[in-house]
């Protein structure tokens, strides 16, 4: 197995791809998870270094200009997510793969970025009807906040043949299965 490897887990808000990552970093040693770095305020639970590096605006720009992000972008206005490429070097030192949970466009840089180092795998929701029920189920999101994202998510679905892999997520366990299959055979490549 060779070691610095980039998995790439892209979906639209709520078709589950951070439970897929979440089991996966349990069950794979190889993998660490790589922290995103954004803009926004932390939400409830979430943790400095653990969920994200959160950063204000100022700081964030002052990082993209420094060339700091392997890949970076505003999601809404003054709303920046992106990925440090210090963390990524983290990871590789360490002689892990580096597993991602980001959003689409995010993936596709990332993607590009690493070539064939890295597996992109899209997570499809069953349905758009699917994706808004589990955002509300969350209730961590406002109606405004709901309906955005899932303005964002019908235009994120067209992106999915850009990616190495489908993972279709209407049943989670048998995502589960098949996301470790295709994980672990890229990592034996």
């Amino acid at each position: 197995m060779s070691l610095g490897k980039a998995i790439i887990f892209c979906a639209p808000s709520g078709a589950g791809k951070t439970t897929i990552v979440h089991h996966l970093l349990a069950k794979l040693d190889d993998l660490i998870f790589s922290v995103s770095a954004c803009s926004r305020e932390k939400r409830v639970g979430e943790s400095e270094g653990v969920d994200y590096y959160f950063l204000s605006v100022n700081e964030f720009e002052n990082r993209v200009e420094n060339k700091e992000f392997i890949e970076w972008e505003e999601v809404y206005k003054n709303n920046f997510y992106g990925t440090l490429d210090s963390e990524i070097q983290r990871i590789w030192k360490i002689g892990k793969h580096v597993i991602f949970d980001v959003d689409v466009e995010g993936g596709i840089n990332l993607k590009r970025h690493f070539g064939d180092k890295a597996i992109a795998i899209f997570v499809k929701p069953p349905s758009i009807w699917h994706l808004e029920e589990r955002l509300k189920s969350r209730k961590t999101e406002t109606s405004e906040s709901i309906a955005r994202r899932i303005g964002k998510a019908e235009k994120e679905l067209s992106y999915a043949e850009k990616f190495d892999y489908i993972l279709l997520n209407d049943d989670l366990n048998k995502a589960f299965v098949e996301a470790e299959k295709v994980v672990t055979g890229f990592l034996k490549l």
